[in-house]
């Protein structure tokens, strides 16, 4: 007979493991937003991850960005491993007052920062006010 003693750790460790990923499979992909004018800008953090390896993709209003850290190959053996490795991800929902078409890429010193300016027809602008009905104005043309 088997008898399986309950372990209490091993829910919260698996817990961890699908909200910060593993080594194999990471989770995280750190990210700021702010709006600077008449644009939002997004910073990801991919220190380490070769410009080649990064893919942006625009789907209807859905933003993912894909990116791959390589492990190193050779005769070396490793002594601390804190950096996930492999490929990950993360998707951005983002507004309909945003021009999509128009969204420019940038990646400098292990930073990704995409430009995404706000919609012409989102902006504010300024609606004339007319005064007075057509048969106002009609009446005083007569």
């Amino acid at each position: 007979m088997l008898i399986r003693t309950a372990d209490p750790f091993r829910d919260l460790d698996r817990l961890a493991q699908q909200v910060l990923g593993t080594t194999n499979r990471p989770a995280v992909m750190p990210m700021d937003a702010w709006r600077e004018g008449d644009e939002f800008v997004i910073e990801f953090d991919l220190p380490g991850v070769a410009a080649q390896s990064i893919d942006l993709d625009v789907e209807r209003n859905v933003l993912t960005v894909r990116a791959e850290r390589v492990a190193r190959n050779g005769d070396w053996e490793m002594l601390a491993s804190e950096r996930p490795r492999g490929m990950f991800s993360r998707q951005l929902v983002l507004g309909d007052n945003l021009d999509l078409g128009k969204i420019e890429a940038g990646y400098e010193g292990g930073v990704l920062r995409l430009r995404v300016p706000v919609a012409e027809q989102a902006k504010p602008r300024k609606i004339q006010i007319s005064s007075g009905s057509q048969a106002d104005r009609a009446a005083l043309n007569a």
